[in-house]
């Protein structure tokens, strides 16, 4: 199969694995979903959608944030992990957001970036699900499954999300960088993996990593 043939498999796959796309993270607009994706940084997204409800019963907008404090902040958020770290971006972004951009977030790559503790994995996954705008974030699944199915050489996130957005039509990248992470963790996984469950990497997957598998299980 050439590469074009790989993708196109995996967008067919994806589209009758997931005709319905779940949203990973619970929010209700731009600005609860910036926090629960700057929470996810090296948290899973069952915790956050745990802390979330706690934290946005207190402060659901820039204003109500920053009449907290950082410490208050950081106690609710302490189970996300990098706690001091987050709630100091939670609260400078919040500020920043009130006094440059009307208690709004802001619809650009650049302007979100700009943003304390918003790197741009954070800054797309806002600009995709909140404002609907083409993006293709990478996370730790996307960058797995990529190297797998030999669509990318895995050689850091960045040349993923180019090889990602070369290969799959700009319409689809919203769509499927989520269906990604969903097959990823259901099918697809780190550890505990099947590969006979697996049938898009059964079907086109990288031959080193089908030969590193089969040495491993047949041990």
């Amino acid at each position: 199969m050439t590469k074009k043939e790989r993708a196109t498999f995996v967008i067919n796959t994806l589209k009758e694995y997931y005709p319905e796309i779940p949203i990973p993270l619970d929010h209700k607009d731009a600005y609860t979903l910036l926090i629960a994706v700057l929470l996810s940084a090296q948290c899973t997204d069952v915790r956050v959608n745990q802390i979330t409800p706690l934290l946005f019963a207190k402060a659901d907008n820039p204003y109500d944030m920053v009449k907290l404090s950082v410490e208050e902040i950081r106690e609710i958020i302490r189970p996300c992990g990098l706690s001091p770290m987050k709630s100091k971006g939670i609260y400078g972004l919040s500020q920043i957001l009130i006094e440059e951009h009307n208690g709004e977030v802001p619809q650009s790559f650049e302007a979100l970036e700009r943003l304390p503790a918003v790197g741009h994995k954070t800054a797309s996954v806002v600009m995709s699900q909140a404002f609907g705008v083409p993006a293709f974030p990478v996370d730790t699944h996307i960058h797995r499954l990529m190297y797998r199915w030999n669509l990318s050489d895995g050689k850091s996130v960045q040349q993923t999300e180019k090889d990602a957005k070369a290969i799959f039509p700009r319409d689809l990248w919203n769509d499927l960088h989520l269906q990604i992470i969903w097959y990823g963790r259901e099918y697809s996984p780190a550890r505990g993996w099947d590969l006979e469950k697996d049938i898009i990497t059964k079907t086109i997957g990288r031959k080193s990593v089908l030969n590193e598998y089969n040495k491993k299980t047949s041990r």
